[in-house]
Formats: structure tokens, C-alpha cells, sequence
């Protein structure tokens, strides 16, 4: 892991190339997506505290994950940016291994799939606490293991080959989980999809070792990352066609969207038997998240690419250059956390019995949001680069 810097700044906005070209729309999805973890969502529930009409309560709502089955836009952030890892490795590792062969490529996937799930393993407390009491498992670790294994799959089969291993992936998640049974309290069951009672809860609680984020299960366990690959191949597919020179980008646009429309389509239709949970990753929610990253991908490939709309990108593009650093900072430091420095307390109070209720988690949410767009600005314009 290395910090590349550099100390002149850019003349004027324009994507920043860190280790191969890319498209701008990529780093401005990437820090779209971003934006919400790192401040968005406690705007969007600080304007729900403070009115009760349908829309702020509508779209409070949707900036929480649902308890179990069915989908939010929040239960799209993380399978969002896993389909953005497939969208870039493409681009990544084609021009590594156009230069440098397949050779190194392995030696880069194997050293940023590591460093990636030690820094996962870092972010979910580290060794601080004491065996059994250390989380394996979790979101980082799992964006590690896509890349891993998707990026290997990438560099040794060819495009119809990878969408076969895809749909074997999403048919033979979905048959495990259907049809092996399983044994819990005494009952054997099968075909059961409920909380600590399908059969990923079932490999999570006898199989993986240390700490569970659920008790007795995890939300990044280990049969769910089968699925989780299949989000990753995906925006394989949607980078391979971006970076098709063929194509005419008009056209570009409107296969991912007719693609993504298609497939949550089909992820709602598979959830009548298979139904959409983000927390074991079902091959219905990978159907239904792909098919709307499609979409955005291809709305922010419509307006940044081809409209040649950048200005507003501005701080994505800054967000998305650094997102792995700047969540480590909001998992150390916690910009929310930090922010009640200067808006909690008597200031939040005051503001709530002045203005009303929810206004000073707004404030919070603001003063939030603006310490992480300052840092990412801050790293983008010296050129600050986190490379794994």
C-alpha cells in the first residue's frame, strides 16, 4: 500500500488519473455512491425528523436499510460500488496486462485483494480485542474477496465464459439455498429464507469463526459471497461495453439501461420464490441492485460523457478518487461524530427550540458533510492518492 502525492494542484477541474485513464462518470458514480455513507443519509433522516409530510418521510425512509426482505435505495449503496469495482477493473487490468502481462497482473490482484481484507479486518476493530472476539468478515473484507476472485475469472476466461460462471453463480446460490437442508434446534429444514434460519445463517453459525455481527450470523458471510462475485461480474459486463470502442456511447447508454431495466424486472419476478434480502445477498437482490447500478451507470454515462455535464461532478469526482480512505477516517474518526463538536450540545438544542425539531441533526448532518468534502478536496487537489 502506497500514498502517491503530488504537489500541483489542477489549473482547473478535470478527472485526475491516478494509474490508468478512466472515464470521469466511473469516479463520479463511485463518489456518488460514497456520498451517502459518509453524510448524505443523516441529511436525508434529519429532513424526515423535521416534517412528517409523505416526501421527507418517504425519502428518510429511504435512506435506511429494510429489516429483511425487500429493497431500498440504502440497500443499494454496498452492491453499487461492488459493481463499480468489476466497471474499473476492467479498464485497470486490460491496459496491465497489455504492458506488462498476465505475470504481474496476478501479483497486483493477489496484493490489493490482501491489503484490502487486512484493512477490513482494521476497520472492523483490528486486534484490539481478544480471540475469539475479531470480525473476519465484513463489508471491506467482502469487496476484497469480489475483487480477488473476479478479477481472476477477468484475466483468464473470455466474455461468454464469464457470464456462464455468473448465472452458475445466481442458479447455484439459489439451489443451496432451496434445496440442501439443514438442521437447526433439533428441526430440519429447507427452502427457508428468515433470519437465522436458511442455510447461510445455518454455514455462518458452525463454519465461520470469530466474531459474528449479527450473534449468530453475518451479513457478509461466507456462503453469501458466491452472489456478491456475481454483483462484481456484472459491472465486468457494463465495463467491457463501455470500454468497446464499436459501440457509439449514444448506444452505450441505452443497453445498460435497457439491461438494468430487464434485470429488476427479473429480481422481482425471482423474489416470489427467492425473495430480495440484502443481508444474505439473495440472487434476486443481485438482479435487482446490478440492474439499477446499470441504470445509474448509464444515466451518469449519458450526462457526464456524452452531454459533457462535469461541473456538477465536481465533488463526487473528489469523493470518489479517495472512497476507501475516506471510509477508514469515518470509521476512526467518525466525521458525524466529529461534527457534534461544533453543532451538538446547547447549539443543537437551541437550534431545535428555535426552528423545530430535526433541525439540529441537520446541522450535525451538514457540518458533517462538509468535513468530508473538504478532506476529499483537500486530497484531490494535492493529489493525495490512497493505491492498494
Amino acid at each position: 500500500m502506497s500514498v502517491a502525492i503530488a504537489e500541483a494542484a489542477p489549473a482547473k477541474f478535470s478527472p485526475v488519473v491516478v494509474a490508468t485513464p478512466r472515464l470521469l462518470s466511473i469516479d463520479a458514480l463511485r463518489g456518488f455512491d460514497m456520498f451517502w455513507i459518509l453524510g448524505g443519509d443523516l441529511f436525508m433522516q434529519a429532513l424526515g425528523k423535521m416534517s412528517d409530510k409523505p416526501i421527507p418521510q418517504f425519502l428518510a425512509r429511504q435512506l435506511e436499510h429494510v429489516a429483511w426482505k425487500g429493497f431500498r435505495f440504502y440497500d443499494l449503496i454496498f452492491p453499487l460500488f461492488v459493481f463499480i469495482v468489476g466497471v474499473s477493473m476492467v479498464f485497470s487490468l486490460t491496459k496491465l496486462i497489455q504492458t506488462e502481462g498476465k505475470a504481474a497482473a496476478h501479483i497486483r490482484i493477489f496484493r490489493r485483494g490482501l491489503l484490502l481484507f487486512a484493512l477490513g479486518i482494521l476497520y472492523s476493530g483490528g486486534v484490539s480485542q481478544l480471540w475469539p472476539n475479531i470480525r473476519l468478515l465484513g463489508v471491506l473484507n467482502r469487496i476484497a474477496l469480489c475483487y480477488l476472485f473476479t478479477a481472476l475469472i477477468f484475466c483468464h476466461f473470455k466474455p461468454r465464459a464469464m457470464i456462464g460462471i455468473c448465472a452458475g453463480l445466481l442458479i447455484g446460490y439459489w439451489a443451496l439455498m432451496t434445496f440442501v437442508p439443514f438442521t437447526v434446534n433439533g428441526t430440519q429444514l429447507r427452502g427457508v429464507f428468515e433470519p437465522g434460519m436458511n442455510l447461510a445463517n445455518y454455514i455462518d453459525a458452525h463454519y465461520l469463526p470469530g466474531k459474528l455481527y449479527d450473534g449468530t450470523w453475518d451479513p457478509e458471510g461466507l456462503l453469501s459471497t458466491l452472489p456478491a462475485i456475481a454483483t462484481c461480474l456484472l459491472g465486468v459486463f457494463a465495463g467491457l461495453l463501455l470500454r468497446n470502442g464499436t459501440i457509439p456511447e449514444q448506444k452505450k447508454v441505452m443497453y445498460l439501461v435497457s439491461a438494468g431495466v430487464t434485470a429488476i424486472i427479473l429480481g422481482w419476478l425471482w423474489d416470489f420464490q427467492f425473495p430480495v434480502i440484502k443481508k444474505i445477498w439473495t440472487s434476486s437482490y443481485v438482479l435487482v441492485a446490478g440492474g439499477w447500478s446499470a441504470v445509474l451507470l448509464g444515466c451518469f454515462h449519458q450526462m457526464v460523457e456524452i452531454w459533457g455535464w462535469r461541473k456538477w461532478t465536481a465533488m463526487f469526482v473528489w469523493i470518489g478518487a479517495n472512497p476507501i480512505t475516506l471510509y477508514l477516517l469515518d470509521n476512526i474518526v467518525g466525521f458525524d461524530r466529529f461534527a457534534r463538536r461544533f453543532a451538538g450540545g446547547d447549539v443543537k438544542r437551541i437550534l431545535e427550540s428555535t426552528f423545530g425539531r430535526g433541525t439540529g441533526d441537520l446541522a450535525v448532518a451538514l457540518v458533517a458533510l462538509a468535513i468530508a468534502v473538504l478532506l476529499a478536496w483537500f486530497l484531490y487537489r494535492r493529489k493525495i492518492f490512497l493505491r492498494i
